[in-house]
């Protein structure tokens, strides 16, 4: 009678252990350090790119120092963050690590600016190539942060959902920081447009 009942409790002991969402966020967190590492990819094939951008500029504006100084010390701040495992579980490491591409993002769009004031420049092969690369890497920069937050989505949702937010205490899960819009009041203020005296 013992056995038979050290058999029903194993039983019933695995049984809930399936449901207890154990596995669940192994696999989501699995799938948020892969979905972090392609995005941290992508930004670094964005910084890569930078040094042959600064140098091409520089041959043709020189003078534009400032905007070039402020792309190089953008690059630097943001290959001075520690990238660790762990920032993906500190929201104020992650939000200085995004606060960095975002200088990153802004330099690069200024040097860019620059290079509609220098027809020779936007003539360059070279620049029209890294150009291309860039926003190439752009557009691969925003789909791998869109999975990223999908991802963190359905693993803090799991964090969050009860009975697996019992197994998340338990073991220690959290819910991780997410990507979010950089300029939020900035966007939440209506533009205004003005067309100026009509006479």
């Amino acid at each position: 009678m013992q056995k038979i009942f050290l058999k029903l409790l194993a039983v019933l002991l695995v049984l809930n252990l399936t449901g207890c969402g154990y596995n669940t966020f192994q696999s989501l967190d699995e799938e948020a350090k892969a979905s972090w590492s392609e995005v941290l990819n992508q930004y670094q094939r964005r910084a890569d790119l930078v040094p042959n951008l600064v140098n091409v500029v520089k041959g043709y504006a020189s003078h534009e120092k400032e905007v070039l100084t402020e792309v190089s010390n953008a690059r630097s701040k943001v290959g001075s963050i520690q990238v660790t495992p762990e920032l993906l579980n500190d929201p104020e490491a992650f939000a200085k690590f995004q606060a960095a591409q975002g200088q990153m993002t802004s330099a690069l769009s200024r040097l860019m600016a620059i290079a509609e004031n220098y027809p020779n420049l936007k003539a360059d092969q070279g620049f029209r190539d890294l150009q291309a690369q860039l926003e190439g890497t752009e557009n691969r920069i925003t789909v791998a942060r869109n999975r990223y937050i999908e991802t963190i989505k359905n693993y803090n949702v799991a964090v969050r959902s009860f009975p697996q937010n019992l197994t998340a205490m338990m073991f220690g899960y959290k819910t991780k920081p997410s990507f979010t819009v950089e300029n939020e009041k900035a966007i939440s203020v209506a533009p205004t447009v003005d067309f100026g005296d009509k006479k």
